[in-house]
């Protein structure tokens, strides 16, 4: 029963919002992994069917041993005795719990296919987000490990062939904006290619790849870097390699599960240069002599994940994220979640330019709410920690200057700023919602202080303002 106790545990992580469905199962043992996450998938697909299947039963009322289990447990047990090979386990309590009532929850199970015209299991599964079908496989060429030019020889060699990657399955190119990535069919699956086994390959949504890029670290022996929250580790081990595996890199993560799957990944990826560290990145020092020294931040703290629409988490319950493209968007239920998030996210920034010698600082989300973005952004400009470091946001030409979609100007006391800001927006940019922005430092009496970036039609996306701007929580952290 162990296999389906891990099982229950990963769905209750995923309905109490610890994280996204694909970072969740990234931190299940590699043994088990494969073989849980199936049933998590399966299981969540067909959640709502199996819910009213053990209702219609009486499952729980019947059986005294269920009703005090996990329901997810209960959710996974009737899945594999509906739609998989029937329940694997020894004759435990649990298992003959679910056995006894075999006939009636076959039964239920026919009777909500023909209520609902189903001539097959498929037909009853949740489908989720048409969104997600736009966006490409994407697949970053780890070049700790090898070059762009290999990988596309190995692909080229096994059949792929360099096209429009929705022409055909295998069809694949070159990203306009991110370096040695590359743009698959969303069909396409790499979990077992020999690129992805070796650590070649990295799968890592695009959007996911511009706080590294806008980061931007030197490739220098003397380069002292952090990324603040840095597992399961893909950001990390991009950061590795945009250093060539230079310098030394620090990576945060506070959660013990998660910190080996951190290191786990880097060690496959093969990043000589990282020094992981289990703690929580606001607990570090600036002062500290291992520390002072930083001089690139990368902070991608927790979110609402609202700008996720990846081809798992389609599958969570409707409304578990609000999926909307305007910060109007939020429902008042949501406000008081959203405000925590956005006082936990400026305290990083805010401790991130603390730093005495940081000069560039990323700060990103996957989320598309001006609330969790330009109102952090904004309250952080205002800090004294900004002040006292002069910190001021890098100009458009130093953040994804190609990239035509930008932050919301009527969320910035500074319109102008909103060019110097980045976002994606789920069904319309090819990625997953998400949002970057940098944060550089000033020298006194430098003379390359930005000037204020005039607003235009193609650069600011100036968003109608409806409602008053809440009061972030500057105190509460999730």
């Amino acid at each position: 029963m162990n296999f389906y106790f891990e099982a229950a545990k990963t769905l209750d992580q995923i309905d109490s919002k610890q994280g996204s469905i694909k970072g969740i199962i990234a931190t299940l043992p590699e043994k088990d992994r494969k073989r849980t996450a199936a049933l998590v998938i399966e299981t969540l697909k067909f959640k709502s069917v199996l819910r009213e299947v053990i209702e219609k039963a009486s499952l729980m009322k019947e059986e005294r041993k269920l009703s005090s289990s996990s329901a997810n447990l209960v959710l996974a047990l009737v899945h594999d005795l509906l739609l998989a090979r029937g329940i694997q386990a020894g004759d435990g309590p649990l298992k003959q719990a679910v056995l006894r009532h075999k006939t009636r929850l076959h039964g239920e199970f026919q009777k909500i296919k023909i209520k609902r015209g189903a001539t097959s299991n498929l037909q009853l599964a949740h489908n989720g987000d048409e969104r997600a079908a736009l966006i490409p496989r994407y697949v970053r060429v780890n070049t700790v490990k090898g070059t762009l030019e290999q990988a596309i020889d190995s692909l080229v060699s096994r059949g792929f062939v360099l096209s429009d990657p929705f022409s055909s399955r295998k069809g694949f190119c070159k990203d306009a904006h991110v370096p040695n990535l590359l743009l698959f069919s969303p069909s396409i699956s790499f979990q077992d290619d020999p690129l992805y086994t070796s650590g070649k390959i990295i799968l890592q949504d695009k959007a996911s790849c511009f706080p590294a890029v806008v980061l931007s670290p030197p490739s220098i022996n003397t380069s002292v870097v952090i990324d603040a929250t840095a597992a399961p580790g893909n950001k990390t081990s991009h950061l590795s390699a945009l250093m060539n595996n230079k310098g030394k890199l620090y990576a945060f993560e506070r959660d013990k599960k998660r910190f080996q799957t951190l290191k786990m990944m880097l060690a496959k990826a093969g990043c000589s240069n990282t020094s992981p560290i289990n703690a929580d990145f606001l607990t570090t020092d600036p002062s500290d002599p291992q520390f002072s020294p930083v001089t690139h931040i990368l902070l991608d703290p927790s979110c609402s994940g609202s700008g996720i629409v990846n081809r798992l988490d389609h599958l969570l319950e409707p409304g578990m994220f609000s999926l909307g493209t305007n910060a109007e968007d939020d429902s008042p239920k949501d406000d008081d979640r959203l405000d925590k998030l956005a006082g936990f996210q400026l305290m990083m920034i805010k401790h991130a330019m603390r730093f005495p010698n940081v000069q560039r600082i990323v700060y990103s989300t996957c989320s598309i709410h001006a609330t969790e973005n330009e109102r952090v952004v904004g309250n952080a400009l205002k800090s004294e920690e900004a002040s006292n470091g002069s910190f001021e946001l890098a100009p458009q030409s130093e953040v994804l200057p190609a990239w035509p979609r930008r932050g919301y100007s009527a969320e910035l006391d500074s319109p102008g700023d909103a060019a110097s800001l980045v976002r994606c927006l789920p069904g319309e940019d090819a990625t997953n919602g998400f949002f970057v922005s940098c944060f550089v430092r000033v020298l006194p009496n430098a003379t390359t202080k930005r000037k204020e970036v005039e607003e235009s039609p193609e650069e600011v996306h100036s968003k109608p303002n409806k409602k008053k701007r809440r009061k972030v929580n500057k105190t509460t952290r999730t």
